[in-house]
């Protein structure tokens, strides 16, 4: 384990000595410097975590502040934590300090137990910082949206006008086709980035347990309650709650969500209070959940609650031309993670890849990529080296003798006229909500949850 370091810069020679002495003999690797010019020196040579700066250093030279301001400037995975230091502290001098970025102010002469107390805390303060920074980098990695195909390209738009706004977002599309992922981007690129991304899969909770989750309980409000419990909204104050399968949430549960969405507030089970947050959420379904509501399993209040901003993202066999990019992208990621050398697909292998209906998405493409990266030692992947029994399966029939239950068979009728009806409008909604009889929103509506992109 890498021992911490500590730069201390003061002008009195007593000073740094007696520091230098005291954080040396509790385990630190301490170091001095005189002036303000050295201390920038010494951390362009090397990386501390600490730095005690002095406010009032030699005149002839850069004082403590514009040091302070200078060391923001270096890179954050560099950059030291800095507690400031004066013999003639005053609040407007603390206050200063601590919006150049000062993490905290010592007056001289500080007390043993004070220094030794505050660089621990400074040290845990930059293990954090270095953590948050790295947690960072690999969400705005993992929220990277692949594809140049036009339903993409306008996904990407729709993110980056969106993703700065608190209004609340519904992301429709089948499952594995990325709605997390879209998820993940639009915190990355909201103004609540730094703040947590906290995700909740309303399906796989079981229904008697999900309140709970979602807005904690206190210790004996029910049989199993044996300690006080945070919520999955608590734990997300400031961030962004991501409630993923929103369409088999329960009845009761909706019921909370709503006045939770509508207040900003919540009880947890068994609370005589409530608990204020600031939370924006983000829901996702693999649903037609117009339909739900007309079955009285989805709240109608709650639709229009979510469903402020839509998003839809659309199957990989709608955007085939995104495939290469997708496979390329894959192949990286787990020869990277496998420890492989790099692979590239023949356009042999892209072709049959191209083929394929893919049911399951792009999760279903990452998973046979997965495989092929464990199995094949090969540099260049061919045809030969997917696993054709994965990919022969037929596409769908276009009929509807494929379809099983009676909703399926109206969803698909309606489909195909609405196509049809677009097909003769030139592509035009306003115009196809004409011949239909149709609200142009009410059309739109209609299209998204049939999973019909939009023309004009």
């Amino acid at each position: 384990m890498r021992v911490p370091r500590i730069l201390i810069v003061d002008d009195e020679q007593g000073i740094r000595q007696t520091l230098q002495g005291v954080l040396s003999d509790e385990g630190f690797e301490a170091e001095t410097a005189s002036t303000g010019e050295e201390c920038l020196d010494r951390l362009s040579r090397g990386i501390f975590d600490l730095v005690l700066l002095d406010v009032w250093l030699d005149p002839s030279g850069i004082d403590g502040m514009e040091t302070l301001d200078r060391i923001q400037k270096i890179p954050e995975a560099d950059r030291p934590v800095v507690a400031m230091i004066s013999g003639h502290g005053n609040i407007e001098t603390a206050v200063r300090a601590t919006k150049l970025g000062a993490y905290d102010f010592l007056e001289k002469p500080p007390s043993i137990e004070r220094v030794l107390l505050l660089a621990k805390r400074a040290i845990e303060h930059r293990g954090l910082q270095l953590e948050n920074a790295q947690l960072r980098e690999s969400t705005a990695g993992d929220s990277k949206i692949v594809g140049e195909s036009v339903p993409m390209k306008a996904l990407r738009q729709q993110l980056g006008l969106m993703a700065c706004t608190n209004g609340r977002v519904l992301i429709y599309g089948e499952s594995g086709t990325g709605k997390e992922l879209v998820a993940h981007a639009l915190h990355a690129l909201s103004p609540r980035a730094a703040k947590p991304f906290v995700e909740v899969n309303c399906a796989a909770i079981p229904e008697d347990a999900i309140e709970s989750e979602l807005f904690g309980h206190m210790k004996g409000s029910f049989t199993a309650a044996h300690e006080r419990k945070i919520g999955k909204f608590q734990k997300a104050d400031g961030g962004t709650i991501f409630l993923d399968e929103i369409g088999d949430m329960s009845l009761r549960t909706q019921s909370k969500v709503l006045r939770a969405l509508e207040e900003q507030r919540f009880e947890p089970v068994g609370a005589s209070e409530s608990i204020r947050v600031d939370v924006r959420v983000v829901a996702a379904t693999n649903k037609n959940l117009e339909q739900e509501i007309d079955n009285g399993n989805f709240r109608e209040d709650l639709f229009y609650r979510l469903n402020v901003i839509p998003f839809y993202v659309p199957p990989l066999r709608d955007r085939k031309e995104d495939i290469p990019l997708l496979a390329a992208h894959f192949l990286g990621e787990f020869c990277k993670a496998y420890g492989r050398k790099p692979k590239e697909f023949t356009p042999q292998a892209l072709t049959l890849l191209d083929e394929y209906h893919w049911p399951g998405n792009v999760r279903e493409l990452r998973n046979l990529v997965e495989r092929i990266v464990i199995l094949n030692p090969q540099s260049r992947i061919d045809a030969r080296h997917i696993p054709l029994n994965t990919l022969r399966r037929p596409a769908p029939e276009k009929g509807m003798e494929h379809l099983g239950s009676l909703q399926d068979v109206r969803e698909a009728a309606e489909r195909d006229y609405i196509q049809k009806k677009l097909e003769e409008a030139g592509g035009n909604v306003s115009r196809t909500a004409e011949l239909l009889g149709l609200e142009r929103s009410n059309l739109y509506r209609k299209m998204r949850s049939l999973g019909i992109p939009p023309r004009d």
